[in-house]
């Protein structure tokens, strides 16, 4: 009788004699998760050799992003994120049926207590940046337009710096805001061009990101959550196309159906409508929401 038919630990043998310890799991989603990482992991270090060095160096990079770990930031979310699997679980979660606007990823700076505001109120609060105004009709897959749909939004500012980065410079609940439409599901709000920034680089993460060759920054975009009755809540952002890092988010979050117009107005009667003093940005975005179980099972 061979060494692997005894059972005993081969190379040849790993993934099957660990896999067979868990004959007894008490859970069937644990035993089958713990199969596919037990052969996955294997399948790479047989592929990559790594040296005891090497591997100790792993083991030490998970180990700092667990001590890098607080309160408020969580760096294995970031790991996840630059690695594009936060991306790939979001797809996997939100498969929408034909014509349905997609879905990216939440982000770590959302506050679920935002003010709602009157539909047209400016989120901006310390009137910092570059004007804009924001507006489009909230539909359900028919084109039809939905009422009292629910628009949670919130950006950073001008510098890159969401309003929970910068407390006590600028002011609570800065560029954020929840809106409810009318029978026509049409939205509209002013705010500011929001730029690119750099998601926290100061970790073992980011000297990943270094060592790798790659850029920290996310291009400049707007979030959202949508949510209205009878339909999938809708978590996603809407980008500038003609950002410098459009093409290269850090954390994989552009899609080509989010990318949304900016265009600079320079239309004085316009402007003082809105209570800008000069040119300002014009972004028009529709979303479209899908109806609760409106995928076939074997699609969701």
């Amino acid at each position: 009788m061979s060494m692997e038919e005894k059972g005993y630990f081969t190379e040849e043998s790993s993934v099957d004699v660990v896999t067979s310890r868990n004959v007894n799991a008490k859970d069937e989603r644990l035993k089958q998760v713990m199969e596919v990482v037990t052969r996955k992991l294997h399948e790479a270090v047989k592929e990559l050799e790594p040296t005891q060095d090497e591997w100790m160096e792993a083991i030490m990079f998970l180990t700092r992003t667990g001590h890098t770990c607080t309160d408020w930031r969580q760096e294995f979310i970031l790991l996840s994120d630059v690695l594009g699997v936060s991306m790939l679980v979001d797809a996997i979660n939100n498969r929408k049926p034909s014509g349905a606007s997609e879905s990216t990823v939440l982000g770590p700076f959302h506050v679920a207590d935002a003010p709602e505001l009157p539909m047209g109120a400016n989120i901006c609060l310390d009137q910092k940046g570059e004007d804009m105004v924001i507006s489009g009709h909230i539909l359900d897959t028919d084109g039809k337009p939905i009422e009292n749909a629910v628009i949670d939004v919130w950006q950073a500012n001008d510098e890159g710096f969401y309003d929970v980065q910068q407390k006590g410079i600028q002011p609570d609940f800065n560029l954020r805001g929840i809106f409810r439409t009318g029978a026509n599901g049409h939205y509209w709000f002013r705010a500011v061009k929001p730029k690119f920034y750099p998601i926290p680089d100061d970790g073992p993460v980011g000297q990943l990101l270094g060592q790798l060759g790659r850029h920290p920054y996310r291009p400049a975009h707007l979030h959202y959550i949508i949510k209205a009755s009878g339909f999938e809540t809708l978590t996603t952002h809407i980008f500038d196309p003609d950002d410098p890092y459009i093409h290269s988010d850090a954390v994989f979050g552009v899609k080509e159906s989010l990318l949304a117009k900016f265009e600079l107005a320079d239309n004085p009667a316009r402007a003082s409508e809105l209570g800008f003093a000069d040119k300002f940005w014009e972004v028009r975005h529709d979303f479209v929401l899908a109806r609760d179980n409106a995928l076939p099972q074997h699609q969701r």
